[in-house]
């Protein structure tokens, strides 16, 4: 477990010592809790699929931690790791004035417990995540897409993702509809002249007598 950090003076060192103190108690009295300590500042809690449900229940409902808000839910890929995905959980709690950072691993088949029975918002998030990498959620009862469009393919926030996608979207005017059609990328510009064009015209109209000028300055120096 890390120790608390040097803090900037703009933050209270009591704000430290409770986190400090919450992350010991948590990872010395609550079962499933990988580790538990600060990172840059913030608490930081890492756990298990099967446990987050408990854990998180705990943090809302226990006084010590009064987390009634989860501010945000997103997801972070790492492809070369067995279980490339973190959901990462961000609670806030309004009495204490104090953030907690729950963390949890998975792969594109394993799905998450969901949290939004304890936190209703927090079905916006699942969703989004799902939508942008494809985690899974269970007793999730609407896990659609909610940020890309109707038959849209793939996750697009997954690092293997292709940037230009798989196909692209128009509206054809002889079809007088939206139609997809598979990525084609226009080669008429690949050969790039990266010279300035102010350095192609020797002397602009009307300039010639700083033209001038300047030929005299570098013949001198």
């Amino acid at each position: 477990m890390a120790d608390a950090p040097n803090l900037p003076a703009s933050q209270p060192r009591g704000v430290t010592g409770s986190l400090g103190a919450i992350s010991f108690r948590l990872s010395t009295t609550v079962p499933g809790i990988i580790c538990a300590g600060i990172e840059k500042g913030e608490l930081v809690v890492r756990t298990t699929r099967d446990r987050l449900l408990p854990l998180m229940a705990m943090l809302r409902d226990d006084p010590l931690y009064a987390c009634q808000q989860v501010m945000d839910i997103c997801g972070v890929d790492f492809p070369d790791r067995a279980e490339r995905f973190e959901v990462v959980y961000n609670l806030l709690s309004v009495t204490h004035n104090h953030r907690i950072r729950v963390i949890v691993t998975t792969d594109e088949t394993h799905p998450v417990p969901s949290v939004h029975q304890l936190w209703p918002a927090a079905t916006w998030w699942e969703r989004e995540a799902y939508d942008l990498f494809g985690i899974l959620f269970t007793d999730q009862p609407d896990l659609r897409r909610i940020l890309t469009d109707y038959g849209f393919e793939g996750h697009p926030l997954r690092k293997d993702f292709p940037l230009t996608g798989y196909v692209e979207m128009r509206y054809d005017e002889e079809r007088r509809q939206v139609v997809y059609e598979p990525v084609d990328l226009v080669q008429d510009f690949r050969n790039f002249d990266f010279e300035s064009p102010w350095e192609g015209i020797l002397t602009l109209p009307g300039d010639e007598k700083a033209h001038t000028d300047r030929h005299d300055i570098k013949r001198k120096g």
